[in-house]
C-alpha cells in the first residue's frame, strides 16, 4: 500500500468561556495604517472595557508588529494567518476605527462557526463607520451572518444593552421598521416612462466601462456578470495603465484649455510650490489628461458610464482622480474633441462616471442619468462616502463627503468650487479635490448592493440643508476639510435604523428642484428597477402612492 506524507493542518484551539476574539482589517496603505493605529488602539480598549464590565475577556488575535508599529491585519495573506488562531467557534469582534480593505478578512469570516460583530466609533475624524458598512455590505453579499453596533464612545447605554444581547444570544436586534417593500405601482405618467427606459435597456443594452474592479478591498463594490447582464448591462473590463498610456498621448494644450475653462468659469485652485505637500498646476494639468483620455477611450468602445479606480495603482504613477470624476459626471464641463479633432464626444451631457469603480454606483448612475434625462431634469449625480454626522438644530444631519465624483452643479455652479490638494497620507501624487459646500435642496438617494444573492436598491428621499458658515467649517474639520460636503437630513431614518441597514459605505444622491419633483423621478427610477426585476425596498418617508 502507498503511503504519502499528508498536509498538515493547524490545530485550532478551544475557545475560552466569556471569551471574545478580536481582529482589526487595516489598510493595504502602510502610511494610512500608521496615521490611524492611535485612533484604532483607543477604541479597541474603550471596547474591551465594555466587554469587561459584561465579564468578558477579549483576546487580539494578533499582536501589534513592532517593525510596522501598528497592529492591522494588513494583506489578504495576513487575515489567512491570524485566522488560523482564532478558535472557528468563538465570539468574534471585528472593530473598526478606520477605513478598511474588506478582502484582508473575509476569508475567515466566511469560513467563521461562531458569532460575529462588527463595531466601529461614530467618529468624523477617521472613517471608522465608513470601514464599517463596506465591511456589512460585503458580508452580506456574500451570505455571512453578523451582528453590527456603534457608538460616540462606547459607554452609551444603547451600546452597552446591544454588547449585552449579543454575548447573551450571538446576535443584535436593530429596528427595521422603517423599511418596506415596493406596492404593486399604480398608473402613472412616472410608472409608464420607468417601464419604457427599462423596455429600452433591455433591448439596446449598456456598457459600463470598469478600469480595474476591487478598488480599496470593496468586495460588496464588484458585481458579477451573471447579476448585471440581465437588466441590460455588460461590462468592458479596462485596465488603468491603458488610461495612463492614453493620457501620455493628451497635449499639455489640451489640458490647459480645460483649466482655463474651469477658471474662466469661476473655480478657484489652491495653489503652492511643494509637490509633496501643496496643490501644483502640473498636478492638475495631470488630473486634466485624465479626464480628456477617460472621455476618449469611453469613445472607443461606445461605453455608457465609465468607473476609475485609481486606488491601488494609479496612486503611485499620477494625481488623483478627483477632478477628472467630478467633470464627467457634471453637464457643464470642458469641451473634450476625439484625438482628431473632428468632433467634440458626449457634447452637451454629464458622462456618468462611478468612483472607486463601486458597480453598484455604475447600475444606479447609469438608470438616474436616464430617467432624470427623460423628465427634462438636471442627471449630475454622485456617490458620497458616508461619513458621519451629529444632532443639529433638533435633527440629526449627516455628514455626506466624498474625495472624488461631485459635478460643480451640486455645489451650486463652478463658481462655487475650489481646488484643494488631497493629502498626502492617502494621495502621494497630489491632485485637486472639487471642494465645496453642496447646496440646498431636496435629494433622492440609493444604493444598489448584493443581498440574498440577488440585486436590490434601496430608495430613499432626503433634503440638503444649508447650515451656519460656522457649523459647516466645524464639520468640515472634523472630518477632511479639502473634501466636498452635503448636510443631509434623511426622511422619517434615524442614524441608528440607518447604520443598520444600509449595504454599502456609499450612497447615491441626486438632486431634484422641489419635493413633488423629486418624489416623482424617485417613482420613474423605482419602475426602472421593478421592471428589471431589480428588488426595490423603500427606506423612510417615500411616496410612490400620489
Amino acid at each position: 500500500m502507498t503511503t504519502y506524507t499528508l498536509p498538515a493542518t493547524d490545530e485550532r484551539p478551544s475557545a475560552p468561556e466569556k471569551t471574545a476574539y478580536l481582529i482589526a482589517s487595516g489598510d493595504l496603505r502602510e502610511s494610512a495604517n500608521a496615521a490611524g493605529w492611535p485612533t484604532q488602539r483607543q477604541m479597541e480598549a474603550d471596547v474591551t472595557a465594555a466587554f469587561a464590565g459584561l465579564g468578558w475577556t477579549v483576546i487580539r488575535a494578533n499582536e501589534v508588529d513592532e517593525s510596522t508599529g501598528h497592529g492591522f491585519i494588513s494583506s489578504q495573506r495576513m487575515g489567512l494567518e491570524v485566522f488560523k488562531r482564532i478558535p472557528v467557534d468563538a465570539p468574534l469582534i471585528v472593530a473598526e476605527a478606520v477605513w478598511q480593505y474588506s478582502h484582508h478578512v473575509l476569508a475567515g469570516l466566511r469560513t467563521h462557526r461562531g458569532p460575529i460583530l462588527t463595531v466601529a466609533n461614530f467618529a468624523g475624524d477617521w472613517p471608522g463607520l465608513v470601514g464599517l458598512l463596506g465591511l456589512n455590505a460585503g458580508m452580506t453579499k456574500m451570505g455571512t451572518e453578523y451582528s453590527t453596533i456603534w457608538s460616540v464612545d462606547f459607554t452609551d447605554q444603547w451600546f452597552l444593552d446591544g454588547i449585552a444581547e449579543w454575548v447573551g444570544t450571538g446576535r443584535i436586534t436593530h429596528d427595521d421598521s422603517h423599511v418596506r417593500p415596493l406596492p404593486e405601482l399604480a398608473a402613472s405618467a412616472e410608472r409608464e416612462l420607468g417601464r419604457a427606459i427599462a423596455e429600452q435597456l433591455l433591448t439596446d443594452k449598456a456598457i459600463i466601462g470598469v478600469f480595474d474592479e476591487g478598488c480599496m478591498g470593496m468586495y460588496n463594490a464588484i458585481f458579477d456578470d451573471e447579476l448585471v447582464n440581465p437588466l441590460g448591462i455588460y461590462k468592458e473590463r479596462l485596465s488603468q495603465s491603458a488610461l495612463y498610456a492614453e493620457m501620455l498621448t493628451v497635449p499639455d494644450a489640451d489640458a490647459d484649455a480645460a483649466l482655463a475653462w474651469l477658471v474662466d468659469r469661476g473655480m478657484v485652485f489652491k495653489f503652492g510650490d511643494d509637490e509633496a505637500t501643496e496643490l501644483t498646476e502640473s498636478q492638475v494639468r495631470w488630473q486634466l489628461k485624465m479626464y480628456i483620455a477617460a472621455l476618449r477611450i469611453s469613445d472607443d468602445f461606445g461605453l455608457d458610464a465609465v468607473g476609475i479606480q485609481y486606488q491601488q495603482g494609479l496612486k503611485d504613477l499620477v494625481p488623483a482622480s478627483d477632478l477628472a470624476e467630478g467633470l464627467l459626471n457634471s453637464t457643464e464641463r470642458p469641451p473634450v474633441l476625439s484625438r482628431d479633432g473632428a468632433r467634440e464626444l458626449f457634447a452637451g451631457r454629464a458622462f456618468p462616471h462611478f468612483n472607486e469603480a463601486d458597480e453598484g454606483v455604475a447600475v444606479d448612475a447609469l438608470i438616474t442619468d436616464r430617467v432624470w434625462t427623460a423628465m427634462g431634469l438636471v442627471p449630475d449625480n454622485t456617490l458620497h462616502d458616508v461619513r458621519w454626522g451629529e444632532e443639529y438644530g433638533g435633527r440629526f444631519v449627516w455628514v455626506y463627503e466624498i474625495s472624488g465624483s461631485v459635478p460643480g452643479s451640486h455645489l451650486g455652479g463652478w463658481d462655487q468650487a475650489e481646488g484643494w490638494r488631497q493629502g498626502p497620507v492617502f494621495f502621494p501624487a497630489g491632485g485637486a479635490t472639487i471642494n465645496g459646500v453642496s447646496k440646498p435642496g431636496e435629494v433622492v438617494l440609493s444604493r444598489v448592493f448584493i443581498a440574498d444573492g440577488v440585486l436590490q436598491v434601496d430608495l430613499f428621499r432626503g433634503t440638503v440643508v444649508e447650515l451656519p458658515a460656522e457649523e459647516t467649517q466645524r464639520r468640515k474639520d472634523a472630518t477632511n476639510p479639502e473634501w466636498p460636503i452635503a448636510h443631509v437630513v434623511l426622511h422619517e431614518v434615524s442614524r441608528d435604523q440607518f447604520m443598520a441597514r444600509h449595504k454599502a459605505n456609499h450612497a447615491q444622491l441626486v438632486y431634484a428642484p422641489d419635493a413633488e419633483t423629486a418624489d416623482r423621478a424617485l417613482l420613474a427610477k423605482a419602475a426602472v428597477f421593478d421592471r428589471l426585476g431589480v428588488r426595490v425596498n423603500l427606506i423612510g418617508q417615500v411616496n410612490v402612492e400620489g
